[in-house]
């Protein structure tokens, strides 16, 4: 008989047990809310997350949501300082490759003329020298079945195609001499060189270039260095003109090299990042010989830290026109989407205390055209224009350098305005110079052959009144008239394209040993 009224009441029993216990859940619940965790976490939204999810799942249209996120996450980082960025998943691995330096692919180097796909360069010892491509190639398609010609194929369509894991294969058809050709093209590493030249410019002066700091460039700088030292180098002129920077620790291992003891090179400090020292830790290949660095208003971030750090020690003499000035440190993070962020955590300072960044208070717009308005004030052509107006220190010798919007050089070289020529400008702008180049250096591709290396062709090849007939005639069909170009203009452009066809045959070495010869700053550097 009991247990009869257990089994009847048993199941009422449960019930209002699981009531209670219900009830207090929630009452606990509203008591803990905002610092409970598990099932009584608080879930409440911002306003940003409601209105952007509202926008997803209620607006009218249908939306593009990558954009619509792209589009909150830009308006958000434009509010803090111009060089904290967002990247695209899609675009991350491009972004990165400038740092790494390297990148899989088949080692050409290839422009889009007459909408085709025509070969400028390919890459001695790489992928594509190996299997038998030639400068004046035409690729046309890709595995049998892609076509890379017409108005609508793009370089950025061709990068995707040509490119590719290490070890992958890739069939391109090309023609050549008329007729067609399919090659097969084993992808490799491709280097993305940071030191563009370096070579002998006198018995005893070194010049080397860097275009930027990247995993590579300390390594590329101490072979490079090692081999001018081997030549009998006493001086070296360092070119960090149009270098916008990259990584920091490669240009502290460079200043190393030239700074002796434990000097501190940079030291870099945030908000919410405690003050970090970079110091000399190692004896420097080249700590005692006479040293120039040239910077130009387009050195940036790594080339101001190491530009820095020589002129606050007195090490080195600073030649050119204001750096950009960007003392802003960012760090990556890896988003979970596989998106990145490169975000401001911390500023820069030299070793004696200068932060060189410029005002950013006014928007991204107007800092961005900062170098506009410098060329529009006089500052990149009168010296007396742009006298520092930022907080003076004095280093070790004596010396009054300033903090606040780039470095100063201590020689002060005006930019040229040659160039500025509308016509000239118009060759650049409309691509009529480099597909020129290109079609005169294939066309007179035996005569080229002549010249041993790019030191031979900077000192023997002119180009003169051939050359200037064949531009002349090239531009009228771009609607360009180069009989109004005055005579410093003209020589200048036949300085670039003898440089430019130096380049088409040994890329960067032979362009700039070309253009060094009527270099005013070079030529400065040289007489100090």
């Amino acid at each position: 008989m009991g247990s009869k009224k257990l089994q009847v009441w048993l199941p009422l029993l449960f019930a209002v047990v699981m009531t209670i216990g219900m009830f207090l859940g929630f009452k606990l619940k509203e008591k803990t809310s905002g610092s409970a965790i598990g099932f009584f976490q608080n879930t409440k939204k911002s306003s940003l997350q409601e209105i952007t999810d509202l926008i997803n799942n209620k607006y009218v249209d249908e939306l593009n949501k990558d954009s619509l996120n792209n589009a909150v996450i830009d308006d958000l980082l434009a509010h803090l300082d111009p060089h904290s960025i967002y990247i695209p998943a899609k675009n991350l691995d491009a972004a990165n490759e400038e740092l790494q330096g390297n990148f899989q692919g088949i080692g050409v180097e290839f422009q889009m003329f007459n909408d085709t796909v025509n070969v400028l360069n390919v890459i001695e010892n790489g992928p594509s020298f190996k299997a038998g491509l030639q400068v004046g190639d035409k690729i046309i398609k890709v595995n049998d079945s892609i076509p890379l010609t017409g108005k609508a194929v793009k370089a950025e369509d061709v990068r995707k195609q040509l490119r590719g894991p290490g070890g992958s294969v890739v069939q391109v058809t090309l023609i050549r001499d008329g007729a067609a050709k399919k090659v097969a093209i084993t992808r490799g590493t491709i280097p993305l060189l940071s030191v563009d030249v370096a070579y002998m410019i006198t018995p005893e002066t070194g010049f080397l270039r860097i275009n930027k700091f990247s995993e590579t460039t300390y390594e590329e700088f101490m072979s490079n260095l090692e081999q001018l030292k081997a030549k009998g180098m006493k001086s070296l002129i360092l070119d960090l003109r149009g270098n916008g920077g990259g990584l920091l620790s490669e240009a502290v291992d460079i200043a190393d090299e030239f700074l002796s003891d434990d000097k501190l090179i940079v030291y870099t400090q945030g908000a919410k990042a405690p003050r970090m020292e970079y110091r000399c830790k190692r004896p420097g290949l080249f700590e005692t010989g006479k040293l120039t660095v040239l910077i130009d208003e387009t050195s940036a971030s790594a080339s101001e830290i190491l530009s820095g750090a020589l002129q606050d020690w007195d090490r080195a003499t600073i030649i050119g026109r204001r750096s950009f000035g960007k003392g802003l440190v960012q760090q990556p993070f890896q988003l979970s989407d596989g998106s990145g962020l490169r975000l401001t955590i911390a500023r820069y300072y030299t070793p004696l205390g200068r932060n060189i960044q410029k005002p950013y208070n006014k928007g991204k717009e107007k800092y961005e055209e900062d170098l506009i308005d410098r060329l529009h004030n006089g500052e990149l052509v009168k010296a007396d224009t742009s006298k520092p107006t930022g907080t003076p220190f004095k280093t070790p010798a004596g010396r009054v350098v300033y903090g606040g919007g780039g470095i100063t050089p201590d020689v002060f070289v005006p930019y040229d305005t040659a160039t500025l020529q509308k016509e000239i400008y118009q060759l650049y702008l409309k691509g009529t110079l480099n597909r020129f180049v290109y079609n005169y250096y294939v066309e007179n591709r035996a005569s080229f052959k002549a010249f041993k290396n790019a030191s031979d062709f900077a000192k023997q090849y002119s180009a003169g009144a051939r050359e200037w007939s064949a531009i002349t005639a090239a531009a009228a069909k771009d609607s360009i008239n180069l009989n109004s170009v005055n005579g410093t203009g003209k020589t200048d452009l036949l300085l670039t394209l003898k440089a430019l066809l130096a380049r088409q045959i040994w890329r960067t070495e032979g362009y700039y040993e070309v253009m060094n010869a009527r270099d005013p700053m070079l030529e400065k550097a040289l007489k100090k």
